[in-house]
Order: C-alpha cells, then sequence, then structure tokens
C-alpha cells in the first residue's frame, strides 16, 4: 500500500502505544484534546506508563512533517493532511450505566470537518454492533458533505490493550480488523499487519468485529461473577475460595478465573453496552446483567463483611479507622477509571467510619478529582492502629508493608485479591 499519513485521535491507554508503533514506520499525527497531557508527551513523559519515556523520545518528531515520528497536539487542523484516521476515545457509562457515546460523536465530527475524498476513517473505541455505519459514519458524511463509501470509507478495529501488562503489549495483540467495502478491509488489514507481528484477523464486517469485542470482556465479566458468588458461598461454609480453584484448576479444561473487584474502562463497562443494544432491540439480557450486578456488589460486600468481622473482635465501629491499600482499578497500574474501590470506600462511610487510603501507584490529583479522597502521600505515613486494613489491589509494594504493624488489637485484615499469606488475613475473596 502507499504511505499514508496516519492521524490517531486520544493519546491515553490505547491511542499513546498504537501512535508509537505505527510512528516507527509512518508519519503519525497524535491529537488529543487535553492540552495537559499533549504537554507532558512534548516533554517525553508518559503518566499513564504505557510507554516509556526512552521510547517516547526517540519517536517523538521534531515536526508535522517529517516522513515517520509522532507529532503530538490539541490541534485538529494539524490532522487536516493525513489519509488515515483512527479513533481511540473512550467510550464509559454514565450513572445509570448507560453508554456514553458523547466523546466518540465529538471525535467523529472532529474529523469529519477534515476527511478528504479516499480517506479512511478507523475506530477502535469499544461499542454496541452498529454505532460505527448508524452512529458516526452519519456524522462524518453531515460534517465533510462526503458520500460514504464513495467518497471516504470506514473500518473497526477494537483496541485490546491490557492497561499495565507488559507482556501483552499492543504489538504482542492478535488485532480483529474489518473495514466497510472488501478493498477497504483488506487495506485497513494489512496497514495493522504492518505493524502487528502477532498477526491480524480480518472479520467479514464492522458489525461483527464490534460485536466480537464487546462479547470478549462481557464473558470476562460473567466468568469472574460465577467465582465472586463461589466466594460468597465458600465463606459462608468457612472454605477458603483461593484453595477450591487450585485444586479445580488442576483439570486440563478447567478455566481460571479470580475472584474481586471488577472495574476499570473495558470489563466493567463493555457488557452495559451490549445490554443497551440487545434492550433497545426488544430482548431482555438476563445473563449479561446478571454477571454485572454480581460483580457491582463485591465492594459494598467487602465493606459489610469486614465490619462484621470488627464487631466479632469487639472492635469499634463509629469512628473507626480503616485502612483501605489501593485505588487503582488493578494491581501495579496507575488508572484509577471505574475504580470499583470506591465502593468499599463509600460503604465503610455509612457506618461513620474515618477511611485512610493509600496507593503508591495512583496520582493523588486525578484521585481527589475523581473520587474526592484525599491520599495518603507515603507508607512512612501509615502510624496509626486500624481498627480494619482492607488490601483491595494486588499492588507489589503492599508485600513490603508490614501488615499486623498496622493495624489494632482488634484489627482484622480483609485481603480482597488473595495478596498475602493466609495466616496474616483474616478474610480474602
Amino acid at each position: 500500500m502507499d504511505q499514508k499519513k496516519i492521524a490517531i485521535i486520544g493519546l491515553g491507554y490505547v491511542g499513546l502505544p498504537l501512535a508509537v508503533e505505527f510512528a516507527k514506520q509512518y508519519a503519525v499525527v497524535g491529537f488529543d484534546i487535553n492540552s495537559k497531557r499533549i504537554n507532558e508527551l512534548q516533554s517525553g513523559t508518559d503518566k499513564t506508563l504505557e510507554v516509556s519515556d526512552t521510547d517516547l523520545k526517540a519517536i517523538l518528531a521534531s515536526s508535522p512533517n517529517e516522513k515517520t515520528g509522532l507529532w503530538v497536539t490539541h490541534n485538529s487542523q494539524a490532522m487536516a493532511e493525513a489519509q488515515i484516521y483512527i479513533v481511540t476515545v473512550p467510550t464509559p457509562t454514565d450513572d445509570l450505566n448507560k453508554p456514553i457515546l458523547t466523546p466518540l460523536i465529538k471525535a467523529s465530527e472532529t474529523v469529519g470537518e477534515l476527511l478528504k475524498p479516499q480517506d479512511i476513517v478507523i475506530y477502535e473505541s469499544t461499542v454496541y454492533p452498529g454505532v460505527t455505519e448508524d452512529i458516526c459514519v452519519p456524522i462524518l458524511e453531515k460534517q465533510s458533505g462526503l458520500v460514504f463509501n464513495t467518497d471516504f470509507f470506514a473500518g473497526y478495529s477494537p483496541e485490546r490493550i491490557n492497561p499495565g501488562d507488559k507482556t501483552h503489549t499492543v504489538t504482542k495483540i492478535l488485532k480483529v480488523t474489518s473495514g466497510s467495502t472488501p478493498e477497504i478491509a483488506k487495506e485497513i488489514d494489512d496497514l495493522y499487519r504492518s505493524v502487528i507481528t502477532a498477526g491480524t484477523h480480518l472479520a467479514p464486517s464492522i458489525k461483527v468485529a464490534e460485536a466480537a469485542k464487546v462479547i470478549e470482556n462481557s464473558q470476562r465479566d460473567i466468568n469472574i461473577a460465577f467465582v465472586n458468588e463461589l466466594s460468597k458461598i465458600f465463606r459462608l461454609l468457612d472454605i477458603d475460595t483461593k484453595a477450591v480453584l487450585e485444586a479445580a484448576g488442576t483439570k486440563w479444561n478447567f478455566i481460571n478465573f479470580t475472584p474481586g473487584l471488577v472495574g476499570g474502562h473495558c470489563i466493567g463497562v463493555d457488557p452495559y453496552y451490549l445490554a443497551q443494544k440487545a434492550i433497545e432491540m426488544g430482548y431482555d439480557p438476563e445473563i449479561i446483567l446478571a454477571g454485572r450486578k454480581m460483580n457491582d456488589s463485591m465492594g459494598s460486600y467487602v465493606a459489610q463483611e469486614t465490619v462484621k468481622m470488627m464487631i466479632k473482635k469487639g472492635a469499634r465501629i463509629q469512628e473507626a479507622k480503616v485502612l483501605v491499600l489501593g485505588i487503582t482499578f488493578k494491581e501495579n497500574c496507575p488508572d484509577i477509571r471505574n475504580s470499583r474501590v470506591i465502593d468499599i470506600i463509600r460503604e465503610f462511610k455509612t457506618y461513620d467510619i474515618n477511611v485512610d487510603v493509600y496507593d503508591p501507584w495512583a496520582s493523588a490529583e486525578e484521585v481527589k478529582h475523581e473520587y474526592g479522597l484525599d491520599l495518603i502521600c507515603c507508607a512512612s505515613q501509615l502510624q496509626a492502629q486500624y481498627e480494619s486494613v482492607v488490601v483491595a489491589v494486588s499492588h507489589k509494594e503492599f508485600l513490603e508493608l508490614d501488615i499486623a504493624a498496622l493495624k489494632s488489637e482488634h484489627g482484622v485484615v480483609f485481603d480482597v485479591k488473595s495478596l498475602l499469606p493466609p495466616h496474616q488475613v483474616d478474610a480474602r475473596l
């Protein structure tokens, strides 16, 4: 294929690693509406830690006119010369778990104003089947005045980034691709194949690719909901869930999942996108929503069970001091989006319990903005004798803490992720 200029809209956990890989072979313009994010990247730093400062600085272009390299900007006009636009903006849900397509719509409007004949727009944001062609494409047509599949084309290639995973990086994850015509589908597949060493899978249609993405995380969500329910049952039976899963895992076809909080920008969100579309079509998605209900209940469950243990040990409840270790949505990662640790904290506060939160990976500024919480800044400040310690996230740094020294005489430890040895905790999922 001819060497084309690529524009990537959205430079977060998904967009930046992809932009860096493409920039090794192509001229890439990375666009983000967040000027603070652009300034950070221009200085050669990625606070998401998905790209090392060394790799980022090495790929940054000195001007937007270089044949390869990454030029980052918050000026949308800098993308005007691109022939391929890749949209990687977030697709969250609201407080009622309804899909929020506003970032996708705004991105489509921005791209539509720049579209030229023969341009291709590829979406990577997780959506329900039909969003690309039924919602995004009409916006592109309206903004550009061009005709879909005559003047410009579209594709969908779902992102599969796993934040914080340094093994399954963007080039090592097989990529699903699709296009609005057979010829464009082949061109899009060739484009991704040029940088994805793991290879690609060309789906027969955009809707198939959209559906494939949304069920990947729905499937994981349902499986985790199953083991979360098991953990509740086994707790009543006084059986160690981790030990049960290890024993069952000795069978060759047993699928290993572990209980815990289910948050983040994918697993805790994507099932609602599929459920919403199903409901619009007149179908009530029982299993998907049952899984979501179970997983959304786990934060309050952990807090309630902790309070019960505190009462049994004679600890005070009102004005008790509790330490929650971790606020990010997963271990060894700074991403706090849709973290369900907040559910534990909020449930504790209904009992008038004072909660301290310590997380060496999270940004105190972001946590304050997102959740209104003040983080304990460093481990040396953890001096108090807590009535309870909840290990909510399995950051490696927590293995270095003296948990026993942090709890009071009647204190309890609830290890949500089974990070610590069994003899050091009072309960775990």
